[in-house]
Order: structure tokens, then sequence, then C-alpha cells
């Protein structure tokens, strides 16, 4: 037998059992009356048939109730109960705004409920929002009976478990998934049989600005990590470049196409999660039919309720967890914003803070915050100086550890305002970076005499990053330096003792004020270079040494400097340095190198003398002036 005739056979069997659920659609709707509160099945899982046949019902009768409130997550679908001509018949009320719903909302036309996403079925049960009717879609009953709320459980079952009438389109297109979803159909007052298909959600296409975004989430995203990742063309990308990672976990509100693709690659395999171990957790999936074709009876994707999923105090129980969201914009102390662009309404709280809370209290958690620098194509910074008058703050400063956006990462957990203003800043996009510093500045968030530099001279040369290990096995990252690094540079001068600092500077110097070390950190990066030897170990970062050079124009060489953190010298990482010194500054086409050596700095001698330079010494008052020109090879 095929599934479409037992199928119809299963539901004549129902109708047989009761034939009071099977009754005619004006009958169904002759049940609600004036001022009922009507929950509607969220985002994908929406019974499209059934509301559009609730609005058919009120254009015949006119009259049959008015003032009822539409309760919904989130309205991917048919919306017509936001249309003005049916203000005095409906009035929608969202605890998420979608697209649908938000022109209404902020014309004052329907309304909405600011509220965690994870809170919402204790509104319902404690009666905070009583309902008398639910519409939900499910898929058709077993031969128990037994049917499936598929793709969204989220706030769907506690909000038919407290309404005083359940009505439920039965749709051969809806997956059964394992889980909380499952409904008798006794427990259902009326049946609607309507095959349809199922909405879908499709992320846009991810283009070069989302990839590279992605690519940065990757660096911190770790195998064996449990993840959660919401919805969009940047979460797109993330997943995507997700693909050479091992034994993910999921624990999340939100199944998407990428998600799924994980699955299929082996990437997820849930192996190593502290709770459900094996299982992919969610509360309701977006995606598309080959998507939900495979969540349709796998045993290893349990649909949860909300109040469980976004938790949390379930979520902070995961190790590893890892809470990637986005936002509409970002200030400079840490404080973001995903539901309001000033005074408009725009999204909601939704699921976001329940993650990131949860994950930031996680044994080894990480939350990042991902999210493009600029909008309306590149005309408004995403990263401000404070939030828009209005707007609605969603994470809190505390909340937030990495943000990333297509110009690199930001690490804002344990940096104080000033350190965090100034990573931030270097994630923004260039050509807002000089209105950044100037408001900071205003704001006394940055010191008032912070250097700048504007234009191409300025911009991080990210291209220049490369890892290395060193001879004794030190896996190091060997980069530019940033504007944000001062505080990084500081913690390795004053790491020195006095003798590698005389050694360094030939001078008796033992502070390294803010107004010194800008020279470090603020460069044109065509006329000098200052590299970092950086080790990294989890979120910690400590610098293991610093080269420079800066470019004689005339002579066309550079005069070369560095320093090694002393518990590390002798490891290799200044051999490493000048290597990679040397060859940037062959690929800029200068002839050499000169330098000042105090004589009895024997380390650092050696070091130059080993490298492949034709070298002239000259040894004046106890410093020795060195001139090191490239060999030209000859084939």
């Amino acid at each position: 037998m095929n599934k479409s005739n037992e199928t119809t056979d299963r539901l004549d069997e129902m109708r047989q059992r009761y034939p009071e659920k099977f009754v005619s659609e004006d009958k169904i709707f002759a049940n609600i009356h004036r001022g009922d509160r009507i929950f509607i099945h969220t985002a994908c899982g929406e019974p499209q048939y059934l509301v559009s046949a609730l609005v058919r019902y009120v254009e015949s009768n006119p009259k049959a109730f008015f003032d009822t409130e539409i309760y919904h997550v989130w309205t991917l679908g048919v919306a017509p109960y936001t249309d003005e001509k049916f203000k005095s018949n409906f009035r929608s009320n969202s605890f998420f705004i979608g697209n649908n719903a938000r022109k209404a909302v902020n014309e004052g036309l329907a309304d909405y409920t600011p509220v965690f996403l994870s809170k919402v079925p204790d509104l319902f049960r404690r009666g905070l929002v009583p309902l008398e009717v639910a519409l939900i879609q499910t898929s058709p009953p077993d031969e128990h009976g037994y049917m499936s709320l598929g793709i969204s459980i989220d706030i769907v079952k506690a909000a038919l478990e407290n309404a005083s009438l359940v009505i439920a389109q039965v749709n051969s297109n809806m997956p059964r998934t394992h889980g909380d979803g499952f409904i008798h159909i006794g427990d259902i007052d009326f049946v609607v049989p309507h095959d349809e298909p199922l909405l879908e959600y499709g992320d846009s296409i991810s283009d070069g600005i989302s990839q590279k975004i992605g690519e940065y989430v990757s660096h911190i995203v770790q195998d064996g990590d449990t993840i959660q990742v919401g919805y969009g063309s940047i979460p797109n990308a993330i997943l995507t470049h997700l693909s050479n990672k091992k034994d993910l976990g999921v624990h999340t509100e939100l199944i998407s196409d990428g998600i799924v693709d994980l699955i299929k690659k082996g990437v997820i395999t849930n192996k190593k999660k502290t709770l459900n171990k094996g299982k992919t957790v969610a509360s309701f999936c977006m995606g598309h039919k080959e998507t939900y074709d495979f969540i349709n009876d796998n045993p290893s994707i349990e649909f949860r309720v909300v109040d469980y999923t976004n938790n949390p105090s379930i979520i902070a129980q995961h190790e590893k967890m890892v809470a990637i969201n986005s936002a509409l914009e970002i200030d400079l102390t840490g404080q973001s914003t995903a539901e309001s662009l000033g005074t408009t309404f725009y999204s909601g709280i939704g699921g976001q803070a329940d993650f990131m809370r949860g994950a930031v209290f996680a044994k080894y958690g990480k939350t990042i915050l991902a999210m493009q620098s600029t909008a309306e194509n590149g005309t408004i910074s995403r990263i401000v100086p404070m939030l828009s008058q209005g707007a609605g703050v969603s994470l809190l400063r505390g909340d937030l550890q990495y943000v990333v956006t297509e110009n690199g990462i930001a690490y804002l957990h344990g940096k104080n305002i000033r350190e965090r203003a100034m990573q931030l800043i270097s994630i923004a996009h260039p050509k807002f970076k000089p209105w950044l510093l100037q408001e900071a500045k205003k704001l006394n968030l940055i010191y008032r005499d912070q250097a700048f530099i504007e234009g191409k001279k300025g911009e991080y040369p990210e291209y220049l990053e490369t890892y290395r290990t060193t001879k004794t096995g030190i896996e190091i990252l060997l980069r530019p330096v940033r504007i944000s690094d001062e505080p990084l540079v500081k913690d390795l001068f004053y790491s020195l003792s006095d003798r590698s600092m005389y050694r360094r500077f030939i001078s008796v110097r033992k502070d390294m004020p803010h107004e010194r070390l800008q020279d470090f950190v603020v460069i044109d990066y065509t006329k000098e270079m200052v590299i970092l030897a950086v080790l990294e170990e989890g979120e910690k970062t400590t610098i293991l040494g610093i080269g420079q050079y800066g470019i004689d124009e005339i002579s066309h060489t550079s005069e070369i400097s560095f320093v090694i953190r002393e518990s590390y010298q002798g490891n290799g990482v200044g051999t490493e340095l000048i290597n990679y010194l040397t060859l940037l500054a062959k690929k800029q086409g200068l002839h050499g190198f000169t330098a000042e050596v105090l004589a009895e700095n024997r380390p650092m001698l050696a070091l130059f003398e080993k490298m492949d330079f034709d070298m002239e010494k000259k040894l004046i008052g106890g410093v020795y002036e060195l001139k090191m020109m490239f060999r030209r090879r000859t084939e």
C-alpha cells in the first residue's frame, strides 16, 4: 500500500471513530467568538490553508466575530489578517516580528510582545496570555491515533495544551518527527484534512562578505564543540565553513539546511555532547523539502519544546557550548541590538539571549556575534559609538565574547571599555574607522590622543598572516600589528628585564607609556612593517616577539629591530621573525637591512650573522652599525 492510500485509509478510519471532529469549516469556525485569542503554528509550520479558510469565513460572515487577537512567533506565510480591511476582526500580536507583520507593527496596526522565547510557554500555562483557539498543522495520525507537530514544536505544544479549542490541518507533507511533538487525535477538537506543500525558507546566497565572516568564525569553532546557529546568509556561510570540523554536536532552536548538510557529511555526530549524546536537538526547522524529508522519522534528531532547548540552565550544562548569532547594530562598549533599528521594531528578543547567556555560563563555552560591518549597501556602519536612541538592548556587554565581521575578529571577554572600543574599531569598515575614533574620543572611551592612519596606508594587511613552527616545535602566528594590539605589546615590553630593554633600545628605558606604544601599533604599512610572533592558547593570546623595519626611501633599505620574550629566547622565535621580515622586505624590492646592535649583545649578532646577508660591521662606541644587503641569487 502506498503512503497516500495509507493516509487516506487511516483518516477514513479516524473519521468513523471521531465523526464529530470532521465537520464543515463553517461549523468549525462558528466556535470562535468575539474577543478570542487565536494562536497560529510557527514559521514554516503555519497551516496556510487553515489560516486562509478562517479569513474566507470572516469575509463571508463579516459579523461572525470581532476583536480576536492573533498570536504567533514568526509568520513566514500568508497573513491576511494584518490587512487593514480586517482591523475590526483581527489584531495581530507577535512574539517575534516577521516580514509580513513588520509594517503593521510599526504603523500601530499590530502589536509586538517582547519576551524571551523560552518563557512564552510559561505565559500560556500561567494564563498571563490565555488562549481560546489554536490553529496547528500536523502529520496524519498513525495506527494509534498519534499525530506529529512535525517541523515546529517550539511554543506550539504549550499553546495547544492550554487552548480551549484546537483545530488541526492534517497534511501528509508534514514530517513525523521524534521528541516532544506527538499529540493524540483525541485531544484535537476539529480536523481539517488538506495537503499542500510546506512553507520553505531559503537562506539568501552567501556573498563574499558572508563567506569571509564564515571563515573567521570557523577559526573559533573547535572539534567536539556543541553549536547553536541562527538563520540567514551569514549563519549559512558559517555552517559551510565548518565542513572540516569533527564530531560537532547540535543543541539549537533552529535546524536549517546547513545543519542537515553537516549531518550528512558526518561533521555533526553529537558523540561528544554533554546532554542528549548522539542526538541533534532542536525546537523547529526552517529549510527546503529535502531537509524535511531527511528529518522525517529520523531518530537521530529530536524536536523538543522551546522551554527545554532555550532554557539557559540547560544550555549551560553543555561543555564547549558555542552560541553563534547576529545583530543589527553593536556599540563600542559591546551592547548590541537584534530587535530594533532605533525606534523601528524589526524582529524580537527571540532565543538569541537565551543561548548567548547559557553559553556564557557553560564550561568552556563561547559566544560569537557574527555580523556584516555595514548596512544599506555600505552606507551605514553597524558598529556605532552608542546604540541608536530607542534601540532595544538584546545582548548586554557581559554576553559577548567574540565579535566577527568581514574585517576580522574582536575578542571582548575580560577587556575594559577602552580595549573593547579599539577592538571593535579595528574590525569596522575602513571608511568608518576615522569617524568611530573621533566619536570614541568625544565619549572618553579611548585615549584622546589616539593616533590613526586613514585610507589604504592604514588598512590591516590580513594577507600577510602566516603560521610557522619553530625549531623546538612551537607553532606561532606571524602577523602584522593591529591598532588594537597596544595592551599585548605593552605586556611584552613590561615582561622584559632591564638588560633586555637596554639591548633593544640602547638606552636606560624603564617605561613604555601609551604615547610610545603608539609608535609600534599605529603604522603606515606602506612605509614600515611591524610583525608580531603570536602564541594562541585557546582564548589567550601572548606576543612572543616583535620585529619591525622602517623604509629609508633614499637608500631603499630598511632599519630592522626586534625583541623576543625572555622565557622564549633560544626557541627559534627570532629566527622565524627575521626570516619573515626578510621575505616581506624582498617582496617590497628593498636592497637590505641596517641595524644598530650593542657589542655585548652576542645572541642578536649571531642571529644576523647566520642569515644569508652580505654583512658589513662597524664598531663605534660599543655599538655595531650593521649593513646587511640581500644576496642576489644567480641561476
